[in-house]
């Protein structure tokens, strides 16, 4: 381009230019600072930055549980106060440790959390403190960005009045305040650095930036300092322990933006106002302050003191239902007591910190009109909770103004922040606002309390609440019901004013509102519900018992729904049923109250029984059904028979014991009728749907609207199928008259080109049918170990069928009678995406029903197992005898190539060949050696590729061969529980004998939580893996907790625990009697080796406050999971 050409504007322009531009007066100092004089500013910064370490132990308010790290700084030496951001800290209980440039580390503690600005102080005695200043432009910042310690980053401010960054649409954001904007390209880790300049001096508390860009936003200090000022006063030195200090805070629950005059004018600013603002605002002023948003007559728990209720007038004067005091848009002039122009965010805080409690009279232009109102500044941090209910895992406290603005709902409605087990178990989601429960009106969390206290152990109650997330349907409810219902609260307190909304919004509660039954937990997967309360002079929060121990007791029956309150409609299938005052009598012997306490009474059945006969209650519940059941005229003679005999599973574990490797909390299946008696029912199910016994389940029947309760009684070891049972009194007559148990016929066993029916449950429980051909009836399964072992089903023949309902449908294979010859199972499995990613599957497979049968005879002509008290009877359950070795089948082709003998081919194929021509191709294959499990009885004989040509000099050629011969073991005492197996290794035929191992259908039966990780000792899953530490294999960390300490110092799951502080832990007991003797705050050194075999050494702090150690068990004689507390502490000694 060739150069520019002058023109007659270019002295205009100049001119115009001159007069725009605003030059800093007088010119910082710090444009001339040398790098020397940046060193000597970070030599004197550097020894008080520090990196905090945080664990936000519960989930509270606008943060979620979980461990971070952060910057921090000293700002008072003696006083030992370090100042950082607020979601550093955490609005709840939080840990946290101060490690300084030297590597000390120190414990600190919160004393003092803004309600609305990211600002937060913590303490400790320190060394060097920074000097609070004012802003330069060219500016450092110093803190661990990105985890990197003293990272220092270069910037230059470049604006003042940026608006405060908006992080979550439903969690903390600062309001109300300017921020300043460099591109200084911080990320995470850096929050709460100081922004210093040349001389070494703080202007600014780095809070957060764009991920999108380089620019950061930082909050100026002038409300910090007033409030480390109050903090000084309150404390003028560190001595034991630190009192609490009030910080006087207001506010009007309205949030303002900045706007430039230009659109203030659009939205009615008088000129003549412009001017008058103009002229009494400092130089360079360019605009209002302007509401954004109010919180509402509905939506603000604060109500005025002074109104009263249909006097048709607010204390400002204006008429109800016209004009309220403030609305958006509304701007904000001025305060005329005394008269102050207000355009800035730190005048009109200033304003309302120093006005708590009394009133202000506020200027205001709404549409170019003029008006003046009187309002009472409330304290924010009565708004503000410092309390919440912990119960079933769930974190439920009163709304905060924090998420009242994010939501638009009142402060102070019961909210939650964590829903834990029992509410996420009835679909209740983080955030929801509970309005209602057992019938009662929730509009504090003492209310809720209060009704959660008169419920038993196992009851079923409706709960209604409402979500953010789903406002567009409103239920219109009485003005005067809501308005009562809320004074009734909100007016007990100090004077204070509301905003009110506009003419055309409805008056309203409940929007979007839900209704859910919530099952209060039967079994003891919690500690009894506590209350949490802070304490600012320690802290900490002290925990303290939120209802009596002796309220929650357990339900009536066993297996019973559960009583509620007294005359309270449970929901228990769909149809309310109303609980008189009488007493019932259940199977247990125990006797329930309407007011939902048990007693204990005298079981009528104990001991060892023997089953009886349940032929005769089947044939009369089987008339009954014919008589009772609309048939479809288009259904199957199979589908007819079958349906009364199906069963919807709905199965949930709770986080607290997600053990055995189980890869989820919520499971759906259909299951079959096995047995079903006056005294006992019993379905059977897969694996996949029931995977462990500690978890609730709920049983839906096709033949009876009704839901109840199962027990998980027995978990097959190796066969993918569990047993639950239930209660048949819960049923009713009406229910237990049409329920029956299904035909089972293990023999014959199906074959290639056999025609079965699959009978099915939809969701909606219908039941769906088809038929089918058996493609392959001993298709063996090979499924390879998840990431996180779990239960895999092994050593099984399935059948495969030429047509399904798809992965999710699950039910029974029946002959053209209904009788069933397999459970139409789910099979879990995780298909894997390179190295390292992978996904969770399911697919369906018939498995045969003998194995099934089998169990069942044993339960029924009572077995030699241990007992186990069902419906208040205790039952011996069977004993398993298996080989613990995983093995897959080979052609004989392929075993000829390895060098097997044509005597054996012969062996194994002629029989088969005789038999060729009256039945379809029968298996060619010989078994083989995947694995043995680790710590079995073969595992040291077995090795990796051998191949099992006979046990006890008999052929086999599948897996049920092995099966026959564990169980002809038990048939003759003298024998030592061994087994005489040939097998060919390395091309020599071996005779070996090998021994068994006996399992029982309990599964996992104790956990043990200490420092947040779950552990247990080592289920199959894990040992089938092949591997067991030298050292000791009893301590298996199977889950961990977010925020605990075991998370804080990365000591995570899929690992064994082999020493604690050097003293070995080869067992579940050692583990428990080395951990005892650790006291609160110790640092304790743990060696661990991982399932791949690497061992590692690491330190962790023990925190008893928060998470103590407990233990939990199943008790066989109660059937139920006791909770047991092994070490704690006293939280009213704190």
């Amino acid at each position: 381009m060739g150069d520019p050409v002058d023109s007659p504007m270019t002295g205009v322009e100049s001119t115009i230019k001159e007069e725009l531009s605003m030059e800093i007066d007088p010119p910082f100092r710090e444009n001339v600072a040398t790098a020397e004089d940046w060193r000597k500013a970070l030599n004197k910064v550097v020894p008080a930055v520090v990196v905090l370490r945080t664990n936000a132990c519960r989930a509270f308010d606008t943060e979620a549980a979980g461990a971070s790290y952060a910057t921090g700084f000293v700002v008072d030496k003696r006083r030992g106060i370090i100042l950082t951001n607020r979601h550093v800290v955490k609005p709840g209980p939080v840990v946290a440790e101060a490690m300084f440039v030297n590597r000390e580390e120190v414990p600190v503690y919160p004393v003092y959390r803004d309600p609305c600005n990211t600002v937060s102080a913590v303490m400790r005695r320190f060394l060097l403190p920074l000097k609070l200043h004012v802003l330069d432009l060219k500016s450092g910042l110093l803190g661990n960005d990105s985890g990197e310690k003293v990272s220092i980053l270069a910037g230059t401010v470049a604006r003042l009045d940026r608006d405060a960054p908006h992080y979550k649409k439903d969690g903390y954001n600062d309001f109300n305040t300017f921020y300043m904007q460099a591109a200084s390209g911080t990320k995470g880790g850096s929050s709460g650095s100081p922004v210093i300049d040349w001389q070494g001096r703080a202007v600014a508390l780095n809070a957060g930036s764009k991920s999108s860009s380089a620019s950061a936003f930082f909050l100026p200090l002038e409300r910090v300092v007033r409030a480390l000022r109050f903090l000084q006063k309150g404390k003028d030195s560190y001595i034991n322990k630190w009192e609490a200090v009030s910080i006087p805070r207001g506010t009007l629950q309205v949030t303002f933006l900045h706007k430039g005059f230009d659109e203030t004018r659009r939205l009615g600013l008088q000129s003549g106002t412009e001017q008058m603002v103009r002229h009494a605002s400092p130089p360079g002023e360019t605009g209002l302050l302007v509401v954004d948003s109010v919180v509402s007559i509905l939506e603000s728990a604060w109500w005025p003191s002074s109104f009263t209720i249909g006097a048709g007038r607010c204390p400002c004067s204006c008429e109800w239902g016209s004009k309220w005091c403030l609305q958006i848009l509304t701007l904000v002039i001025s305060c005329t007591d005394p008269f102050l122009v207000i355009t800035q965010f730190l005048k009109l805080e200033t304003l309302l910190d120093g006005s708590v409690g009394n009133t202000i009279e506020l200027q205001i232009e709404r549409g170019g009109t003029s008006m003046t109102v009187n309002l009472v500044v409330q304290d924010l941090h009565s708004i503000t909770p410092d309390y919440f209910l912990e119960v079933s895992g769930a974190v439920i406290h009163p709304l905060s103004y924090q998420q009242a603005r994010n939501f638009r709902f009142p402060c102070g409605l019961v909210y939650v922040s964590e829903p834990g087990y029992m509410l996420f178990r009835a679909g209740v989601l983080r955030h929801a606002i509970i309005k209602k429960f057992a019938g009662q009106e929730i509009l504090r969390l003492d209310e809720l309390i209060s009704v959660l206290s008169k419920l038993s152990r196992g009851a079923r109650v409706p709960l209604e609440y409402v979500s953010y997330t789903d406002r567009h349907r409103r239920k219109v409810y009485d003005f005067n019901y809501c308005l009562v219902a809320l004074l009734d609260i909100y007016c007990k307190k100090s004077t204070h004013f509301i905003m009110l909304m506009d003419d055309d919004i409805e008056l309203r509660v409940g929007e979007g509102q839900q209704s859910v039954l919530v099952t209060i937990d039967r079994h003891e997967w919690y500690a009894p519900p506590q209350i949490y309360t802070r304490d600012d002079s320690s802290g900490l929060w002290t925990a303290r018992p939120a209802i009596q121990s002796e309220s929650l007791l357990l339900a009536s029956g066993t297996n019973g729904t559960g009583l509620g309150l007294n005359n309270q409609t449970i929901l228990s299938c769909g149809e309310p049923v109303h609980m008189e005052h009488k007493h019932q009598e259940t199977t247990s012997g125990r006797y329930a109250s309407a007011d939902g306490v048990v007693a204990d009474g005298s079981v009528h059945e104990s001991g060892d029984v023997k089953l009886e006969d349940p032929s005769t209650m089947e044939n009369a519940g089987s008339r009954d059904y014919q008589g009772a059941t609309a048939v479809t005229t288009n259904a199957s003679l199979a589908e007819r028979v079958i349906e009364p005999t199906l069963v919807m599973f709905e199965v949930h574990v709770p986080p607290s014991c997600m053990i055995d490797g189980v890869h989820s909390q919520h499971f759906f299946g259909t299951g079959v009728i096995i047995y079903h008696s006056q005294n006992m029912g019993l379905v059977a199910v897969d694996k996949n749907t029931v995977a462990i016994s500690a978890s609730d389940v709920m049983l839906s029947f096709a033949a009876f609207p009704i839901e109840i309760p199962g027990e998980v009684v027995f978990l097959h070891p190796v066969h993918n199928f569990a047993l639950v049972a239930y209660d048949p009194s819960a049923l009713g007559a009406a229910g237990a008259a049409v329920v029956r148990a299904a035909e089972l016929l293990p023999e014959p066993a199906l074959r290639r080109g056999d025609s079965v029916c699959l009978v099915g449950l939809s969701r909606s429980l219908q039941a769906t049918s088809r038929k089918s051909i058996v493609t392959n009836p001993c298709a063996a399964l090979n499924i390879s170990s998840a990431d996180c072992p779990r239960y895999r089903a092994m050593n099984m023949e399935v059948i495969e069928v030429d047509t399904d309902f798809g992965s999710t449908f699950s039910g029974v294979l029946t002959d053209e009678q209904g009788r069933v010859q397999a459970i139409w199972g789910s099979f879990s499995t995780q298909l894997k995406f390179g190295c390292s990613s992978s996904e969770d599957h399911q697919f369906v497979r018939g498995i045969p029903v003998y194995t099934i049968s089998q169990v069942l005879d044993k339960i029924i002509s009572g077995a030699s197992g241990p007992s186990l008290l069902i419906n208040g009877v205790k039952r011996p359950m069977p004993l398993v005898r298996i080989l613990e070795v995983e093995l897959y089948p080979t052609l004989l082709s392929k075993a000829r190539s390895f060098g097997l003998s044509d005597d054996w081919v012969q062996v194994c194929f002629l029989p088969d060949a005789l038999l060729l021509s009256k039945k379809d191709p029968v298996r060619r294959q010989v078994l083989r050696v995947k694995g043995c499990l680790a710590g079995s009885k073969a595992e040291n004989l077995l090795e990796q590729g051998d191949m099992v040509l006979a046990v006890n000099k008999q052929p086999v050629t599948c897996f049920h061969d092995i099966e026959n011969a564990c169980q002809a073991l038990d048939k003759y005492d003298e024998n030592d529980g061994k087994l005489d197996l040939t097998i060919f290794r390395q091309g020599c035929e071996i005779e070996i004998k090998v021994g068994t191992d006996v399992r029982d259908g309990n599964g996992t039966t104790r956990v043990i939580n200490w420092c947040g990780c779950i552990v247990q000792d080592p289920h199959p899953a894990v040992r089938a893996l092949g591997f067991l530490p030298d050292e000791g294999h009893g301590v298996y960390v199977a889950r961990w907790c977010h925020g605990s300490p075991v998370h804080r110092y990365g000591l995570y799951a899929l690992q064994w625990i082999v020493e604690i502080n050097g003293k070995p832990t080869p067992d579940l007991d050692a583990f428990v009697n080395v951990t005892k003797e650790i006291e609160h705050g110790e640092f304790v050194r743990v060696r661990t080796v991982h399932l791949n075999g690497k061992p590692r050494v690491l330190t962790l702090k023990q925190d008893l406050h928060y998470w103590p150690t407990w233990e939990l068990i199943f008790d066989p004689d109660t059937a139920i999971w006791r909770r047991k507390a092994i070490k704690a502490i006293d939280c009213s000694s704190v």
